[in-house]
C-alpha cells in the first residue's frame, strides 16, 4: 500500500511477513476500504458516478499514465473509481448557470492502479487542484482568484486518504480507520467556500 508523492492522509504498513502477507491479499481482492477526498477544478457532471476504464503508460510521456483514446484498447489495467460531489464552489465565467469553478468529491476505489484518481478526474475534465502531472499545478482558480496570496504555499495535488478500513490480517478485527484533512487542504477549503 502507498500512496502518491504529496498525498496526504491515512496508510498501514506491514510490522511483520504474516500481517503484510494478510494485507496484500486483501488489497488484491480489492475488499480494502479506501476513501480519498479530492478538490478538483470544475465540477464532476453527474455528481456521482462510476468511472470504469483502463489505465496505461501515456504514449508520450513514461512517468504518466492515461486512458486509453481506443475505448476498445486492451492496453493497461482496468481501473474502478466511484465518486461522489459533496461540495460545488463558485460559478465558471463564460458558462452555463451552475457550473462550478471548482468541486469537493469523495472517490471510493476498487482497484488501486498508479495515479488512478489523478488520472480518472483528469479524464473527467476535472483535475485535481494543484496537480503538477494531470492539470495546471495552482489550476486557473488558484492563480486568477488568489493573486498568488492566500493560498501562495499549496504546491501539490489536492488529494487526501480520508479512510482506510479492513480486517486485521492476524486476529480477525474489522479495523477502520479516518483521517481529517490537513491544514493545507482546510485552509484550500475555505477559500474555495468564498468563491
Amino acid at each position: 500500500h502507498r500512496l502518491d508523492k504529496d498525498t496526504s492522509g491515512v496508510m498501514v504498513v506491514a510490522k511483520s511477513d504474516r500481517a503484510h502477507q494478510g494485507l496484500a491479499a486483501q488489497f488484491a481482492e480489492h475488499s480494502v476500504e479506501r476513501a480519498y477526498i479530492a478538490f478538483t477544478r470544475n465540477a464532476p457532471s453527474p455528481k456521482a458516478g462510476r468511472i470504469e476504464t483502463r489505465i496505461a503508460r501515456a504514449s508520450r510521456d513514461r512517468k504518466k499514465f492515461e486512458v486509453p483514446h481506443d475505448p476498445h484498447s486492451e492496453a493497461g489495467k482496468h481501473a474502478i473509481t466511484n465518486y461522489q460531489t459533496f461540495a460545488r464552489y463558485g460559478q465558471a465565467p463564460d458558462a452555463a448557470v451552475g457550473t462550478a469553478l471548482a468541486a469537493k468529491v469523495e472517490c471510493r476505489l476498487e482497484t488501486g492502479r498508479t495515479h488512478q484518481i489523478r488520472v480518472h478526474m483528469a479524464h473527467q475534465g476535472c483535475p485535481l487542484l494543484g496537480d503538477p502531472v494531470y492539470g495546471n499545478r495552482r489550476g486557473n482558480i488558484l492563480a486568477t482568484s488568489d493573486n498568488g496570496r492566500e493560498l501562495r504555499d499549496f504546491r501539490r495535488q489536492a488529494l487526501h486518504a480520508v479512510i482506510l478500513g479492513f480486517i486485521h490480517p492476524v486476529s480477525g478485527e474489522h479495523l477502520r480507520f479516518e483521517s481529517e484533512l490537513p491544514k493545507d487542504l482546510q485552509r484550500l477549503e475555505k477559500f474555495l467556500e468564498r468563491l
